[in-house]
């Protein structure tokens, strides 16, 4: 909180006086993230059918926000466990929605294309993925989030497609 009251100027008191605790401030800031992420995310998808495409608008809309936010997603991948008091279980359920959200693409890019593939190993491998971007990630070198959707959503969607055979059809 010190760090923070030097960054923005604000004093000690009034930081206190907004946030009652280190641990309001860090629900509120993966409130924020978590919720922006997952509606956005919603509107994306809403009138788009193709599964392969719904799983790259995912990743596009997951690396958009933290590419432009990496400090961001460091905390949230590490402060993860900090939260108690029932603030923990409110951000939780937001992120068992965005897991839910992409299991559902990976389990409807299975179905409709008639692969043989674990979708929870899959959804973890995604995640896995674009969370771990802020430990390695330089722009000059990677590109955007643009390119590096692109290139993530082959990785994935190359993997699955061209690596699995098609279950029989009974």
């Amino acid at each position: 909180m010190r760090d923070l009251s030097r960054a923005t100027g604000m004093s000690l008191a009034g930081l206190y006086h907004y946030f009652q605790s280190k641990e309001r401030l860090l629900y509120l800031i993966q409130k924020h993230a978590f919720t922006t992420i997952l509606e956005k995310l919603k509107g994306r998808l809403e009138n788009v059918t193709d599964p392969e495409q719904r799983i790259r608008i995912f990743i596009l809309n997951h690396l958009e926000y933290f590419v432009s936010n990496q400090q961001g997603l460091k905390v949230l991948a590490h402060e993860d466990e900090v939260l108690k008091n029932g603030l923990s279980s409110e951000i939780a359920g937001i992120k068992r929605e965005y897991y839910r959200i992409c299991l559902g693409l990976m389990e409807d890019l299975r179905r409709r294309r008639g692969l043989d593939f674990n979708t929870r190993t899959s959804v973890m491998s995604l995640f896995g993925m674009i969370n771990w971007i802020y430990t390695w990630y330089n722009p000059r070198v990677d590109g955007n989030a643009d390119v590096l959707a692109e290139r993530m959503g082959n990785i994935v969607l190359n993997g699955i497609v061209r690596s699995v055979k098609p279950r029989r059809k009974v």
